[in-house]
């Protein structure tokens, strides 16, 4: 049967915490040092907290170790992966190959998605090579993932959720090369949310002053099934720096996506965690950030999954505007809004500008000011108050269900409980035996207390009395039963059994002989490593190189002539006799030029670097 898991992210261990509780069954975090996400660092004391809190309910933790390392570096990041094994993490989540020659602890791998898992040939040598899980690209379709799960042995994780990177995740050089921040190191600076403007040859304007690069946000949530039944096991949500209302609500909207699938599939499916989750309202991921949604390549290439004109979060689209007085402006339809929403709307030169709602009569929205606005300007809602305060105010509980027998013993009474997993808890206490007055009232009083499980993490699911007659408990008494009996069951739930994993290093040879820098080997260990699978030829990682004219910074399937309708592969000779260029295409970043290479047959594109062309 196959286990469907639905993987949050943690900034911190509180955020980590509020994931478990909103219905993640795992969640993944930084270490001090060495995460993708430089900012997101999480001490060892940390990570322990969070652990013993997901173990409760059989949840995971995922210790996020992916940035490339450098030889020095080496010795600490040994003793730090051994310190996150001791803390109760059940997994690892790797880039750099030379962590695999290190005296690593019996903790799960994971590679991440950092080590570029979007060639099948690399992810079967990674899953030959021992790797217990693999982290998908996520410009993979449902159809290259239905033929990756024939081909290998690994688990399969898949991003639905998120941000998304328009290079291929682990080979994007470009923030490392226009200002020293790697993306391999956990620095990137984002250089795919500027502007550029793009010419070509001869220094032709084709599109001036935008956003590029920047993509729309990925929203899997109705292809759900679909990746389970391609072969996914682990489904991603993306946001290691989001915050906490973030987590919350995308959280709980995929654990609603997934809870509907395992109950129609209860043959098939099988959930990875303990415990049912009760929201107490409706979660929605457009109101939390967004860039507006795409599939990206899930289903195969198509327009809209960029945004030219911003990076920023929309939210969702309420309508237009009206007509506009001194501090109010009218919509042309009815829409809900509240006090102190935010609304966005793109000026007249496409500029995105905000504005705060003071109060709404009908259609007639009071704002600070209208500068700016016009009649037929669309409008967002990025910011949803009343929303927001609901999330902030939400007693959504997870709880463990049990079943609880209270029987009569020959010196008092005994309680047993059994939870969902089989977790089992007995304790006898010796009382003196007091029949009651009211048989009635005495057994709707034990059914009462019994049921009061308060802040604990248990839910009573069925009572079974084994008594000869009705007997006299005081309420006070019954409760204080009840809360030993479920001390003990926690104590039974916490020793979590953590799956064990060592790692048996392999001689199963790479596909090639040669690695260029683009396989980031940057200490001897990753050398020793490539050495050892029969590569024989090995180029530094682009961050030990100190010249990088004429270099790859970036891969990627977002292809610019294909969203400007100029793809010959996909919009005939039309386009081909149409195009208003002569190529090579350049992006331009003030003095800086980025020359691009149009790959047809692979149907991607290729940032280079060239510094010293002047246009």
């Amino acid at each position: 049967m196959q286990k469907l898991e639905l993987l949050a992210p943690a900034k911190n261990q509180e955020i980590g915490k509020a994931a478990i509780n909103f219905g993640a069954d795992a969640v993944y975090i930084g270490a001090q040092k060495f995460g993708a996400r430089e900012a997101a660092g999480n001490s060892i004391e940390d990570i322990e907290s969070l652990a013993a809190y997901a173990h409760r309910y059989k949840a995971k933790v995922f210790v996020a170790l992916n940035t490339i390392l450098f030889d020095h570096e080496l010795e600490n990041a040994q003793k730090l992966i051994h310190l996150i094994y001791q803390a109760g993490a059940d997994a690892l989540i790797i880039q750099d190959m030379g962590i695999l020659e290190m005296d690593l602890p019996p903790i799960a791998l994971h590679a991440s998605t950092q080590t570029h898992n979007f060639d099948p040939e690399r992810i079967k040598f990674l899953d030959d090579a021992g790797f217990e899980r693999i982290v998908l690209a996520r410009e993979l379709s449902v159809q290259q993932i239905r033929e990756i799960r024939k081909s290998v042995k690994a688990e399969l994780e898949a991003f639905v959720h998120g941000a998304l990177c328009v290079c291929l995740s682990g080979q994007c050089y470009m923030s490392h090369a226009i200002g020293g921040r790697s993306a391999n190191r956990g620095a990137c600076a984002q250089p795919c949310r500027k502007k550029y403007d793009l010419v070509d040859q001869e220094g032709k304007v084709i599109a001036q002053n935008q956003h590029l690069l920047s993509l729309k946000d990925l929203n899997l949530s109705e292809s759900i099934e679909e990746m389970a039944e391609a072969g996914v096991s682990s489904f991603k949500i993306e946001g290691r720096l989001k915050d906490i209302d973030y987590v919350k609500n995308v959280t709980a909207w995929y654990r609603q996506k997934l809870d509907k699938i395992l109950d129609e599939n209860p043959e098939r499916y099988r959930k990875a965690s303990s415990g049912k989750v009760i929201f107490d309202f409706q979660p929605d991921p457009v109101n939390s950030f967004n860039r507006e949604f795409t599939d990206y390549f899930f289903h195969g290439r198509r327009q809209g999954i960029s945004n030219f004109d911003t990076p920023k979060s929309l939210g969702k689209q309420i309508g237009k505007v009206k007509t506009i007085g001194r501090n109010f402006f009218e919509m042309d339809e009815a829409y809900r809004l509240n006090n102190n929403d935010g609304l966005v709307y793109f000026s007249r030169n496409r500029e995105l500008n905000g504005l705060k709602v003071n109060r709404v009569e009908g259609r007639k929205v009071f704002v600070p000011s209208t500068k700016g606005l016009f009649p037929e300007a669309m409008l967002f809602r990025n910011y949803n108050h009343e929303f927001l305060k609901q999330l902030n105010n939400s007693r959504t509980t997870r709880k463990i269900s049990f079943n609880l027998k209270f029987r009569e013993v020959k010196n008092g009474f005994c309680l047993h409980a059994t939870d969902e997993d089989g977790n089992k808890a007995e304790k006898i206490f010796a009382l003196e035996k007091v029949p009651a007055d009211n048989a009635e009232r005495a057994r709707t009083t034990i059914e009462k207390q019994m049921a009061k499980t308060g802040q604990s993490a248990f839910t009573l699911n069925q009572l079974i009395l084994e008594v000869s007659r009705a007997w006299f408990l005081p309420a006070g008494q019954l409760n204080q039963m009840r809360r030993d009996l479920i001390s003990l069951l926690e104590k039974e739930r916490e020793k979590f059994y953590r799956d064990t994993f060592r790692y048996l290093p392999s001689d199963v040879p790479y596909p090639s002989t040669k690695a260029d820098y683009t396989f980031n080997i940057s200490n001897r260990l990753a050398e020793k490593f490539y050495i050892r699978h029969g590569v024989n030829e090995i180029e530094k990682a682009f961050e030990l190189q100190a010249v990088h004219q004429e270099q790859i910074l970036m891969t990627t399937k977002h292809c610019l002539k294909y969203s400007l309708g100029f793809c010959p592969k996909t919009q005939g000779e039309k386009a081909r006799q149409n195009k208003p260029f002569t190529e090579p295409l350049y992006l331009k970043d003030g003095n800086r030029n980025f020359r691009l290479s149009f790959d047809c047959q692979l149907c991607a594109m290729r940032i280079i670097w060239d510094e010293h062309l002047s246009l």
